[in-house]
């Protein structure tokens, strides 16, 4: 993923949203750092590990975006295993300009 996204947001247009659902060892730095210079205004991102997703969340949040929802989604029922959707929404004042 980090060396197809930098090339992807490089097309004519870029992306205006981004649907994550990494490992459980969340993003690697290079892909959240393309994320952040892309001009996506919106970023979905389905994790299984809260941890690494407070960790991605927060270098996402440092980087213009603000965490607009969570939601928990237990997939698997009777089990201590829950997943979770976030919807990150970029700061007005750090909207890329094409």
């Amino acid at each position: 993923m980090e060396d197809v996204l930098p090339r992807l947001f490089s097309r004519e247009g870029g992306v205006d949203a981004i649907v994550l659902d990494p490992p459980r060892k969340g993003c690697e730095e290079a892909a959240l750092e393309a994320i952040a210079k892309s001009a996506a205004k919106r970023v979905v991102y389905l994790s299984c590990n809260p941890a690494t997703l407070a960790r991605d969340c927060k270098y996402l949040a440092a980087h213009g975006f603000t965490l607009s929802a969570v939601r928990p989604v237990d997939m698997f029922p009777q089990t201590c295993h829950v997943e979770s959707v976030v919807l990150m929404e970029r700061d007005s004042l750090h909207l890329k300009v094409a």
